[in-house]
């Protein structure tokens, strides 16, 4: 999707391994699956589990068959009401190094080494494979953490900048349109979800540029709506 109608203005978007720190960044909850426990971890307070969890690459010839096999589960779901409302899904693979201790618990707490098999981000696109040395190496959106409460308050408080921002999407939508939300926001630009009567469609509008904080998300999301107004204002001037 272009922003503007300028062709050379893209929207960027995350990697799968940015993606997934950013999800487990933002975590509430996990299920933890090993050879002979399936539980629900709740109550992780947006705490990164990975901070907890010590990964270590997979040795060659390690006797792996010997090491209980665990596997975390996450789930990604909207802040806002739109449909179908699980964006991704992650799974981190691979066995056990030392008994497995509760990721929910306080920083007291003995952490859970693993031996690192493989993550993965399942999206509407399909399935991204992620190995230890790109997952260590990117890090979580710098708006991880505060997504949910920007988009409900962008939604609750001022719908009609939602509306606005359509301005900006090209081709402009039709009236199968039926209803807008705010999906997804990060460091590159925000996502709507354009909801038709039958199925729905995701837009990009890109910020100006990446965020590096979340204090310079203000001045580009107001960005955004001046640019919105400006098309606006030429949509109603006389031909």
């Amino acid at each position: 999707m272009r922003l503007f109608g300028d062709p050379a203005t893209s929207a960027a978007l995350p990697t799968a391994a940015e993606r997934i720190r950013s999800i487990l960044a933002a975590a509430h909850s996990m299920t933890v699956i090993t050879d002979r426990l399936r539980s629900e971890v709740r109550h992780l307070d947006g705490g990164d589990p990975m901070g907890r969890l010590h990964l270590h690459p997979a040795e060659p010839g390690g006797h792996a068959e010997h090491r209980p096999a665990i596997r975390l589960e996450f789930t990604d779901v909207a802040p806002t009401p739109v449909r179908d409302r699980v964006r991704a899904r992650v799974t981190v693979l691979g066995r056990l190094l030392t008994p497995y201790s509760d990721l929910s618990a306080g920083s007291g707490a003995e952490s859970t080494c693993m031996e690192f098999e493989r993550a993965e981000l399942e999206t509407a696109e399909g399935i991204a494979y992620v190995g230890l040395e790109e997952l260590d190496e990117a890090g979580p959106d710098p708006l991880a953490a505060h997504e949910a409460g920007m988009l409900t308050h962008l939604l609750d408080d001022h719908h009609d900048l939602v509306t606005l921002l359509l301005r900006l999407v090209q081709p402009q939508p039709t009236a199968a349109v039926v209803r807008a939300l705010p999906l997804a926001m990060d460091r590159y630009g925000i996502t709507l979800r354009l909801e038709e009567r039958r199925g729905h469609r995701d837009v990009r509008l890109p910020f100006p540029s990446p965020l590096d904080d979340v204090e310079q998300s203000g001045a580009q999301i107001q960005a955004l709506f001046s640019a919105a107004r400006r098309r606006s204002h030429r949509n109603t001037l006389p031909a």
